[in-house]
């Protein structure tokens, strides 16, 4: 069976050959996973999962609901999964000290964000859309807009990440990371716009769904 995984080792993306790992991976028995408490569903508001209420004003930018179900192998609902995003503003800066970008900070977009699925695995997320970003992996390399996903399962060692790109994106045809991803599960990594998402004079919609295992699932480790 095919994987629609990256592989760790992809050349053109300059970071991977000082990291991917050069011995077999050691498969962890269920016993040796730490167990993680069930985090109580009132840690999470509507606060916690709206990235623009996070400071003394609204952000700038153009703001969006990113909204989806997060699915198993067999199509069944992900209950109560934490999910969390991170982000840059909407000048492609991340609100991070590492970050050298000559783009203006944003002090009312820290750019974290964090939720639970429901009982149908729904999740939502308000926030700004990212800008695009230059870094220095080959000559005028920029990265296009993005919204990265974490996901936990029952213990930390079953954290999956991955990343969300909007349609229509044309740094898309340039991105090594995106390109690390096999091409017949690119797609999956492609937001949909949402009419159904989109709040009337307020935010645009997409919709991004989260498929885990399976020859069918959205590409991780990205």
């Amino acid at each position: 069976m095919t994987s629609p995984h990256p592989d760790y080792y992809y050349p053109d993306y300059r970071s991977t050959p000082a990291r991917a790992p050069r011995l077999a991976r050691v498969p962890l028995g269920g016993a040796l996973l730490p167990q993680v408490p069930e985090t109580p569903a009132a840690q999470f508001t509507t606060t916690t999962a709206d990235l623009t209420k996070h400071g003394q004003a609204a952000p700038l930018g153009e703001r969006i609901i990113v909204s989806g179900r997060v699915l198993d192998g067999d199509g069944k609902p992900v209950r109560r999964s934490l999910v969390e995003v991170w982000q840059c503003n909407a000048a492609g800066r991340y609100a991070h000290a590492k970050d050298t970008h000559d783009a203006p900070l944003d002090p009312n977009f820290p750019g974290f964000g964090r939720a639970l699925t429901d009982e149908e695995g729904w999740y939502r997320f308000v926030s700004i859309k990212p800008g695009a970003y230059p870094w220095g992996n080959h000559t005028n390399a920029w990265r296009p807009a993005h919204i990265h996903f974490s996901l936990f399962g029952n213990a930390y060692a079953r954290r999956l990440i991955t990343q969300m790109y909007f349609p229509g994106d044309p740094l898309l045809e340039w991105d090594p990371i995106y390109h690390s991803v096999p091409e017949f599960a690119r797609s999956r990594l492609i937001s949909t716009f949402d009419l159904g998402l989109t709040v009337e004079g307020t935010a645009l919609g997409y919709r991004f769904d989260i498929i885990l295992g399976s020859r069918r699932g959205t590409p991780t480790g990205l």
